[in-house]
C-alpha cells in the first residue's frame, strides 16, 4: 500500500505525517507501506520541513530532516491507494485534480480516521508557536495509529 499526506505547502503538518506514519509502520511491522507527503501549492518546493516541524519530530524519536516539499500532481492519484489530507482546502484542491470516482475514493479528511464525519481540519501551525505544532503532532500521532491497524487488521 502506498500512502500520500498532504497539506498546504508541505513544510509542517505533512512532513510531521509522514513521519509519524513511517513511526507506526514500523512499529506494527508494516514493511509493504510507503508513505510520502506532498503539498497542494509550490511555495516551498525543494526545501526542508519547517525548524518547528523538525523539533517536534525529533522530540518524539522521529527524524524528519531528510524531507523534501514538492507540489503534488495529477500522477500522485496513480502512485498512491490513498491520499489523506489535512483540511477541507487541501481536500477541494486534491479533489479538483481528480479524473473521475476512483481518484476521489482515494482521498480522504486525516482525521476522519479518528473522528469520522466530523470533516475536522488539523490546524496549520505556520503562523502560530510551538504549541501549535505540538498539537499537531498529537491530532497526527492518533490518525496514523489508527491508519496503521486498519492496515494490519486488513
Amino acid at each position: 500500500m502506498n500512502i500520500l499526506m498532504v497539506c498546504l505547502g508541505n513544510i509542517c503538518r505533512s512532513p510531521m505525517a509522514q513521519g509519524i506514519m513511517e513511526q507506526k509502520l514500523k512499529k506494527h511491522d508494516l514493511n509493504n507501506t510507503f508513505v510520502d507527503s506532498a503539498g497542494t501549492a509550490a511555495y516551498h518546493v525543494g526545501e526542508k520541513p519547517d525548524p518547528r516541524s523538525v523539533d517536534i519530530a525529533k522530540k518524539h524519536g522521529i527524524d524528519i530532516t531528510q524531507q523534501r516539499a514538492r507540489q503534488f500532481t495529477v500522477e500522485d492519484f496513480k502512485k498512491f491507494d490513498k491520499i489523506y489530507v489535512m483540511d477541507s482546502s487541501n481536500l477541494s484542491d486534491v479533489s479538483a485534480l481528480a479524473d473521475g470516482k476512483d481518484d476521489l475514493q482515494k482521498v480522504e479528511l486525516i482525521l476522519n480516521t479518528v473522528f469520522p464525519g466530523e470533516d475536522a481540519a488539523v490546524p496549520d501551525p505556520y503562523y502560530g508557536g510551538k504549541d501549535g505544532f505540538e498539537n499537531v503532532y498529537q491530532l497526527l500521532d492518533s490518525a496514523c495509529e489508527k491508519i496503521a491497524v486498519a492496515i494490519k487488521d486488513n
